[in-house]
């Protein structure tokens, strides 16, 4: 446990690859605009999405400094586009402690989705728009009162977005702000969303992946492994994975997340119901 201090400088990294994009797609033709939105742009805001879920467990500068750790979150929102680090944070930890809990856990599908989304063509429009739906569920599931760090970091990613629009026009705002649609929608990385709790096989609620897409994504395909130990940085689970072999090298996993969503649209016995529901008792304190 504890911090991974090559985390922040990953990161810085990936912040000042995507501003170099921004610059280079000002004057690119709309049609490479949006190929390269696609191509890249997906990739890397999703990975960066992913770094934002690290730095929600203070592993870029520890628990003592966490202050730190909300603020460099917000820097890496920047090239996402959309405020959401200081909500996601409240939210995730949420989701770590009462996993599946009604109610609490935003990661649970809402009634609409599981009973609309039943058909393998409206799946598959439900994985397309599943950024939507994340935006959306935490409103319907377990609204919060609005945090000094939320508007926080509302008014730094609204100020940031101006001033791309204001210095290098409007295609470097689509580049950043469809890259992290389409990244979090039909995209081989978005897998994890599936992967990690819809119950392929009964009685099994979580599931880690040990594919090559791991190096983009802090490692978060081990979570059966993260979710024993959420203080552990991504970077170290597969340490946890080799010492405790005996604890899970016999549970089900996934080597390809692009075959995961595949499978959830084919399998007619897959839906967003897929997933364990846990009516919680005693006292709940959320984030």
């Amino acid at each position: 446990m504890g911090p991974d201090h090559r985390l922040k400088w990953i990161v810085c990294m990936m912040v000042a690859i995507q501003f170099l994009a921004f610059y280079l797609v000002k004057d690119l033709d709309w049609r490479w605009v949006l190929f390269w939105t696609y191509a890249f742009g997906s990739c890397i805001n999703h990975s960066m999405t992913l770094a934002i879920h690290e730095i929600s467990h203070n592993t870029a500068f520890g628990n003592n400094k966490a202050m730190w750790n909300r603020y460099f979150a917000m820097f890496a929102n920047l090239p996402i586009g959309l405020p959401y680090s200081a909500s996601f944070k409240r939210y995730h930890l949420d989701h770590h402690r009462y996993l599946g809990g009604d109610g609490v856990d935003v990661d649970i599908p809402t009634d609409f989705e599981g009973w609309f989304f039943c058909t393998r063509f409206r799946k598959f429009i439900w994985i397309i728009l599943q950024p939507l739906f994340y935006a959306i569920r935490p409103l319907c599931i377990n609204p919060k009162p609005i945090t000094y760090l939320e508007l926080s970091n509302m008014a730094i990613q609204v100020s940031f977005n101006v001033a791309l629009y204001w210095l290098w026009g409007g295609k470097p705002v689509v580049y950043m702000l469809a890259g992290s649609m389409l990244g979090m929608g039909l995209h081989p990385i978005s897998g994890h969303f599936i992967a990690e709790h819809y119950m392929f096989l009964k009685g099994h609620e979580t599931y880690s992946y040990y594919g090559s897409l791991n190096l983009l994504t802090f490692n978060v395909g081990y979570h059966n492994e993260h979710h024993d130990f959420p203080s552990i940085p991504g970077r170290r689970l597969p340490m946890v994975k080799k010492i405790a072999a005996e604890y899970y090298d016999h549970l089900p996993n996934y080597s390809s997340w692009v075959k995961v969503l595949y499978d959830f649209i084919m399998d007619d016995s897959l839906s967003p119901y897929s997933r364990i529901k846990r009516t919680l008792k005693g006292e709940v304190k959320q984030e």
